[in-house]
Parts: structure tokens; sequence; C-alpha cells
């Protein structure tokens, strides 16, 4: 990513230069991935993000990429299939942050669902729940199976056990479990960390390509969008011949403000928990438990690193109301642990964060939310004269980069232009010559010994890849880290700063790291973190304090981390 001062740097880019062929609003992860195809296309294009980047519903997701067998019930054979191929693909081009992932669902029963699947298939609709038996688990697995060797096959075919076998390896388990169905999918870890580097692909591309967050649409000027820097309040017209609205459960509000009203969308909301729970990590014995609980919801568990992720809900969401972890959908979790593993014992001490976001389903009125399709499409209307406005409906994680590939298309069909790069197998970001052996990484680890400790390359190579020289280059040799975090230095930080858009302080441990995520924040590393900052990003006393007050606010409030601030 290229190098900067500070946000500001990145904002006074845009209105020093209020103009671009491309200005795409919204920088999730589908909004990244569409800049970093048209940046590599060549395109003046910019992108600008209200908040930080990955900071909605992609940041907010369950960390998987997955093709999505529940959704074979909808009929949605075309996104499962479209799916489980970029899983297999992302799992070659981005290995340093997509991992296989061994999952597990444990079934009940042997026929069950065969007779209420057909209805749920026709009629979308939920009704009185019925737990789907081995029977058609296993039809399921073996169409998904099918669809992932399509293009190609790099993840184990399942593998069903019986019940003696299946306790044998999860002794937890309920007892009356009859079998269980193994298979691969994906984990993504850091999803915002892959969304900085899908956007540094295209940056580095491009040097005509420009990216903010903490810019927001505020409405129309006279041949594009009227902008304003939300940390600065500075205001300026930015002119565009195409507009590309990525901003997920928000597109409809996004439209309005730009004078073109719409009635796209229909998000739900979906909420996780992550735990510091030894029992129930022993309990799924290094693999993700998928099941269906008592509600005929589909949820799971799932252990990363020395933590458990627990979700997910899927709520009709008010988008006038900000996405928050209620109490009642933590009884919900605590509730779905009991369901496979009623020994293990688990309390609200153990949490250690929560988040939510809310998902960009289209409008699906009376069809449950179980229901809503995944898939996306692009709506195409016009602003004015000279410029076009496209609207994302929908899209998942797993989906992003070819998703970026059709709506990148769209907009150069209507720019007049055509492709000359292929995502489909350029390596992302730290993800080019990654080592991903066992034989491959000691040898990366042994070329970089006299620059760090094996713990700390062990941190860096995990935190950007192989983009890790870059900052071994910018930190040097040996470089002390933070009293308050073996993870993090001061040179880090100045490098972060300096070429990771970092305009709050809580950006820095939700998503520059996972240390938000995975309850290492601290009231005095918080301190010390903003101390180093605050020369790099232009903060003054006054300024740290509120960054300190604010990033406490966010991590207790929106996330339910428990600590005590250092006054």
């Amino acid at each position: 990513m290229a190098a900067a001062a500070s946000h500001r740097s990145h904002s006074s880019a845009l209105a020093a230069r209020p103009g671009a062929k491309v200005l795409i609003i919204g920088g999730g992860i589908n909004g990244v991935a569409t800049f970093r195809y048209l940046a590599l296309q060549g395109v003046d294009v910019a992108l600008v993000e209200r908040g930080d980047f990955c900071q909605g519903a992609s940041g907010a997701s369950s960390h998987m990429i997955h093709g999505g067998i529940r959704y074979l019930e909808n009929g949605e054979f075309r996104l499962v299939q479209e799916s489980v191929q970029e899983r297999n693909r992302l799992l070659e081009i981005a290995p340093h942050y997509v991992k296989p992932l061994r999952t597990t669902i444990p079934v009940f029963s042997t026929f069950s669902g065969i007779l209420s699947a057909p209805v749920r298939f026709l009629t979308h609709k939920s009704g009185k729940p019925a737990a789907r038996g081995a029977v058609l688990i296993k039809a399921g697995l073996v169409l998904y199976d099918l669809f992932a060797g399509a293009g190609g096959r790099n993840t184990p075919w399942h593998k069903f056990r019986g019940a003696k076998a299946s306790l044998a390896e999860l002794p937890k388990l309920r007892d009356d479990v009859k079998y269980t169905a193994t298979y691969f999918d994906a984990s993504v870890h850091n999803p915002e960390r892959l969304t900085l580097d899908v956007l540094g692909d295209g940056l580095e591309a491009n040097r005509h390509a420009r990216a903010s967050n903490y810019v927001s649409l505020i409405g129309h000027g006279e041949n594009g969008a009227r902008l304003r820097d939300e940390l600065t309040g500075d205001e300026f017209d930015f002119d565009a011949e195409v507009i590309v609205n990525a901003t997920g459960a928000w597109v409809d509000l996004t439209n309005t403000d730009i004078g073109s009203p719409s009635r796209f969308m229909g998000g739900t909301k979906g909420s996780h928990i992550v735990l510091d729970s030894p029992g129930l990590l022993e309990a799924c014995a290094g693999r993700e438990i998928f099941f269906e609980h008592s509600d005929g919801r589909i949820v799971l568990i799932y252990p990363m690193g020395d933590r458990v992720l627990v979700g997910t809900t899927d709520i009709d969401a008010d988008m006038s109301v900000p996405a928050r972890c209620t109490d009642s959908e933590v009884d919900y979790f605590f509730d779905l642990i009991q369901h496979v593993f009623p020994t293990v014992e688990v309390d609200r001490e153990q949490i250690v964060y929560k988040f939510s976001g809310v998902r960009p389903l289209p409008r699906h009125d009376d069809t449950a939310p179980g229901f809503v399709s995944r898939d996306y499409r692009i709506e195409r209307s016009e602003l004015a004269a000279d410029t076009t406005l496209f609207s994302l409906v929908g899209g998942k994680w797993t989906t992003f980069r070819a998703l970026g590939e059709t709506l990148g298309e769209k907009v150069l069909a209507e720019l007049g232009a055509t492709s000359t790069v292929s995502t489909k197998d350029l390596a992302i970001g730290g993800g080019k010559n990654y080592p991903a052996t066992s034989a491959a990484r000691e040898a990366w680890f042994g070329a970089r010994s006299l620059l760090a400790s094996r713990d700390r390359l062990e941190v860096l190579l995990r935190r950007y890849g192989t983009r890790a020289d870059a900052v071994l280059e910018a930190i040097g040799p040996h470089d002390p880290t933070l009293e308050g975090s073996s993870e993090l230095s001061a040179a880090e930080l100045v490098y972060l700063a300096r070429n990771e858009y970092v305009g709050m302080l809580s950006d820095v441990f939700i998503r520059r790291t996972s240390l938000a995520f995975r309850g290492l924040v601290t009231g005095e590393l918080m301190r010390e973190v903003a101390a180093v900052l605050a020369p790099e990003v232009g903060w003054d006393q006054d300024e740290t304090e509120r960054q300190i007050a604010e990033c406490t606010r966010v991590l207790e409030k929106e996330h339910g981390v428990l600590f005590v601030p250092v006054a």
C-alpha cells in the first residue's frame, strides 16, 4: 500500500483531484474487490468508505470461506457451485489468510426432513422445524463435493461416521448422536486484513487509483457525488462517469442520499460471540461444529486459535438502529452450545468479544430470513446525463473475487473499455510466494532469523503474509515490542499509520490486528498505542484523550469488552 502520513493525506488526494472515471462508495470486501479489478485494468478509479475499511458487514462475518451447503435446499445451485470453486481458488491465491477448515455436522436422526425438505424448497418458508437427517445431509454433501470438484479439487471428500466412531472423536457430543458427517470448507481468521490486502493490490497496480476511509457520501453534485471527510469535516464535490454503490445493507439509504431512491434491500442481522473457554475448545477437537439448532437454524461453534467463535443469528434488521449483539442472542448462543455439548460448562464471564453486522440481503417480504437468497445482482440507473449508477444488491464473502470481476466488467462496458488482466489466478497481497508447507515456512523463518525472534516472525507472517518483508524492512532488526503486547512494536505502529490508513485508535485493535477479537486489549495498551500514533496521525493531547475515550466506548458498548482503562 502506498505510504502516507495520515488519513488526511488520503482524503486530501481526493479533494485535490476531485474526479475519476469511477467512484466506488463502500469499502467492504465487495467494493474493495471491484476497486482492485478496475485498478488492474488501468481505470482511473476512486473508493471512499464512511467508516474504516471492512468495518460493516464484511468485518462481522462468521470468518468462513464456504460454498454454503445449506443454500442447496433453497435451489441456489449456481451460487453454491460458484462459491465452492471460489473457495478452492482463495485457498490457492490467498493462502496467508484462507486456510482449510475441517467441519463436522452432528446428526441425530436418519430419515428426518425427507418429507419437509421439498416443502421448504418450494415455499421458502421455515414453518415448524424438522431436523435434517442423515439421508438428506448425505445427499447434500455428495452434491456439494461434486460442485467442488468441477473446477479442480483441493479439499478432501466428505466422510460419514457412525455413533461409536463419532463419540470416539468427539466424546463431549450428545450421547444420542447417530452419525457425524465431516467435510472441508475454509476459514479466514483475518477478514479485515484480507480486505486491506485486496485494496493494497489495487493501489499498487495503478498510480491513478485512490482510496480513503472515513469519507462519506452526503449528497449528489452536478456530475457526481458530494463527499465529506468524517474526521476533518471538510466537504467537496467529486465527479465521476460511473458511481458504484457497494454500501451493502445501506444501498437504499445511499441511493436516497445521492438522489436515486430505491427499495432493493432487506438485510438481516447476524451476531457472534468469542469465548475464552478451554472446555469448549477441547470439545471441538480442532474442527468447526456446524449443525442445526432446535429452531431449524444452521449455527456454528468454531475454534480460532485459543478462542472459540459461536454464531450466528439471522434476524430482520432495523437499519435505523446500530447492529449490536443482544442479551437474548447471547442466551441463544449458550443454548445452542448445550444443544450439542450438554456437559460443557460455559458462562458470560468467558465472553471476550461480541460483534454484529447486517447482511446485505435483497428485499424479501414474506420469505423467511434463512431462505433469502445469498446471491447478488447489479441494478443500473442514471443519475444525470453523464453519470451512471450501479447498485450492488446482495453478495457474500466467499464470492468477492468473482463478484468484483462481474461488477467490474459491467463498469468497463459502460466506459467502452475491455479487461486486460484476470484475477482468477492472481495471488492476493501477501499470498504471493507464501510459504505454505512446513519446509517452506522453516526456510522463510531461517532466512530472517537475524532480523527478529521466531515468535515475532510468526506474528508478522500471520498478520501480513509475505508482505511481512516490507514491515521488517521498515521496523529494522530486533525491534522491541510494547510493554502491553508482545505482538506490536512502536515501529510497527508507525508503519501502520503511514501505510494502512489508520484514522482512529480502535482501527489498530479491531481491524489492523486481532487483539480486540481475542480479548487482549487493556487500558494500559490503549494509552501506549495512542502515544505512539499521536505524532504520526496529528493528534494533539486533547485529541489523543478523545481517541482513548472513543476506543474504550467502542470496545465496551459495541463489542462487550470488559476492562477498566487506566486514568
